[in-house]
């Protein structure tokens, strides 16, 4: 099995901006996402890891019928500052899969 997935990289936008990234992604076809968060935007990747597995909320409607986390990997990567130096950044990466059929979009 391939594990080419699509990379969704979180920042600091909404957390529905991130969640509508996965619905489009899963509306495509991918239904391998990964999902990549550095240092403080940890948080917002579980979030958004959570949202897209409970399906909760408006957006989250358009995805699969099932959408399962399968799994985390936590480290860490060294980052160049400004100032030539480097620094070490958390790094957690969250694989999800969706499995199932995406509900036909009302905006078509």
């Amino acid at each position: 099995m391939s594990d080419e997935r699509r990379i969704i990289f979180i920042g600091k936008k909404p957390l529905h901006a991130y969640v509508r990234a996965v619905v489009m992604a899963m509306e495509e076809g991918e239904r391998s996402i990964q999902l990549v968060a550095r240092g403080a935007t940890i948080s917002r990747a579980v979030d958004v890891a959570e949202v897209c597995r409970r399906r909760n909320g408006h957006i989250a409607q358009g995805l699969p019928e099932t959408v399962t986390i399968e799994k985390l990997e936590c480290g860490s990567e060294e980052l160049p500052t400004d100032e030539g130096k480097t620094r070490t950044v958390s790094v957690l990466r969250i694989n999800i899969a969706g499995v199932g059929d995406v509900p036909q979009s009302e905006e078509e």
